[in-house]
Formats: structure tokens, sequence, C-alpha cells
């Protein structure tokens, strides 16, 4: 028994002996690195965008180019016209006789041939600066010439761009005048005038709407000779058009005139002068603010436009927030003060 104690007590000896010998542990430590630059997060691609529809652009370089602004007549001898369902936007004004006619901005499509080309109105002074058009019609009133001087208007008309026009024999004259736009852009340079723009877009929700249909049917009765009506179709998310109760279609597709926004804006008509036959000429106020109702995908958005002569006119809800246009083409109705629609 002393035997395994003894040699128990040796044990510890050497245990305590052992530790003393070893050499403290020192703690390793290491500092952090030091940051040079805020780490870079890829974000996606934004894609080029047509300022007009809102459309992806699959060609960028054309974005630049600027505008188109055609001046197209919309009476019955013009019907069908061509290139409609090319336009980016199309501005439909009354002019004498209660009849109307159209600018149309061309921009992210230009058809080969747009027509018939009629005469410049008053109302050009705010559509045409207003989108950036390089302007081109043909005929203007004493009045109409005064202003596009005054306002320095890019004034390509048959008079200063003839080779840019010519005339059909299957359409009786005056309503035979057409533009062949692949030439529009030489005819521009040779009167100075710049061919490339940086242009502010219009506002579009490029969200998905998913919406019951509320409004199918909007009728504008411009004038007992010009009554307009647009039928949304749920399938396509088009509004469809008839004039004066008549399908209104595009000669160049053959297909029914269409838009994925109609915008309905109330404007102050004036009487300006009276031509040969004693009919009014008008004088349309396109700058300031007015009453707007805005259509897409089968809703109705009311509120207010506001414009002035530099970019294209926006419009806000009753609370101030943006009503924002579906993707693609807008066909804008601009009526009196007084005009009434109605819808189904």
């Amino acid at each position: 028994m002393p035997r395994v104690v003894t040699a128990l007590a040796g044990t510890l000896v050497v245990v305590v002996l052992l530790s003393g010998c070893q050499k403290p542990v020192t703690e390793v430590t290491s500092s952090w690195p030091t940051a040079t630059a805020e780490r870079a997060v890829p974000q996606p691609a934004v894609k080029p965008r047509w300022p007009y529809t809102g459309a992806v652009a699959v060609d960028p370089a054309k974005l630049t180019r600027r505008p188109l602004s055609i001046k197209i007549e919309n009476s019955n001898p013009s019907r069908p016209q061509i290139g409609l369902n090319s336009a980016d936007l199309v501005y439909e004004t009354m002019v004498e006789g209660g009849i109307t006619r159209f600018n149309c901005i061309f921009h992210s499509r230009i058809p080969k041939v747009v027509g018939p080309v009629r005469s410049a109105r008053l109302s050009d002074q705010w559509i045409v600066p207003q989108y950036d058009g390089l302007f081109f019609y043909s005929g203007r009133s004493s009045s109409v010439a005064g202003i596009l001087q005054k306002y320095g208007l890019p004034d390509l008309s048959q008079d200063h761009a003839s080779a840019a026009y010519y005339r059909v024999h299957d359409r009786a004259a005056p309503h035979n005048l057409l533009l062949d736009t692949s030439k529009t852009y030489a005819a521009a340079r040779n009167r100075k005038y710049r061919v490339t723009a940086e242009v502010t877009p219009l506002q579009f929700d490029r969200r998905v709407v998913v919406a019951t249909s509320t409004i199918t049917q909007i009728q504008i009765p411009f004038s007992t000779a010009n009554r307009v009506e647009w039928r949304y179709n749920e399938t396509s998310g088009l509004y469809r058009r008839w004039n004066n109760g008549a399908e209104h279609h595009d000669q160049a597709t053959g297909k029914q005139v269409t838009a994925d926004n109609v915008v309905v804006m109330w404007a102050k008509y004036t009487q300006a002068t009276h031509d040969m036959v004693g009919s009014v000429t008008w004088d349309i106020r396109l700058g300031g603010e007015g009453r707007v109702s805005v259509f897409h995908n089968g809703q109705r958005y009311d509120g207010t436009w506001k414009a002035n002569r530099d970019a294209p006119p926006q419009f806000t809800d009753k609370d101030g927030r943006p009503i924002r246009l579906a993707v693609g083409r807008t066909w804008v109705q601009v009526i009196p003060l007084d005009g009434k629609i109605t819808m189904k």
C-alpha cells in the first residue's frame, strides 16, 4: 500500500513540473482589411425605350432622330388615310365646316408613305414644338405663316421641300398629295434644320395591367360633320376607331385604326378668321392647362392637362399625381370647352 501512494505522489510531481515548463499561449489577432471602395452590386441594364410610346427601342441608334410632325386631312375624300397606324401620337382638332384634321407624330416607326398631306393650322404652333417635330404640310394662311415664322418652327412645306412630295392619280386633287418619308431628313438638312433631338418623354405605366374594363365605348361628337367613336377590345387591349359610323381604316395596313390610349383634352377654341365660303378657322390654345380624360385598358382617369411650347402636356389627377399612359400609341382628341362626350 505505501508503494502505491509513493508512486502516485511521484506522478503528481512530474505533472506539476511539466506544467510549469510550458510557455504561455500568445493570442494571435489580425486587423480587418481597410475598405478602399464601396462594394458595387451589378444592376440590370436599363432597356432604351421610345419616348412617345414607352416601347423598347430595338434599334437605339434611332432614338436621337428628330420626330416628324405631318399634317394629314380627315375629310370624306381623304379616307382611308395612309400611315395612321404607324404614328406614335395623333392629334385631332376641328377645322372649317366641322371636319377635323390630324397632326401625326412619327418617331418610333416611320412608314414609307404618309398622306394625304394638307394645310397647317394655328393649333400647330403648340403641337410641333411640344414634340420637337420637323413640320411637313401643304399650304397655310397668312396668319399661320406669321406664327410659323414667329416661333421659328422647322417649315418643310411642299413649297420648301417639294422633292419629298408627290401626287397620285387614284385620288382626286387636292386629296392626293403624299409624302415620301425616305426624303424627309434630307429635305431638313437642305433647309439647315437639325435632324437629331433629345425629346421629353411621356409618362408611362409599364406594369402589366389586369383590369375589368368599365368603359367600352367613347363617343366624341366634334360636330355633325365629324362623329368619332372608340370601342375597347378586351382581347387586344386596343381601342378601335369609327368615323361617322363607319370603321376607320389605314390604307397602308388595310386594318382598322387603333390606339392603346385615347386622351380627350378640353381646350379653348377661338374664332380666328373665315375662309372664302365663310367657314370659321379656329385658334386652339394648347398651352396652359385644362380638363382631361385619359382612357386605357378599359379604364377612365380624369384630371388636368398642363403644357407650354417646350414639352408635351403632363396629366395629373385631382391630388396632383401623374396620370400615366399605357405603353403604346396615343390619340389625342382636342374638343371645345363645352364639348360633351358619352361613354358606355
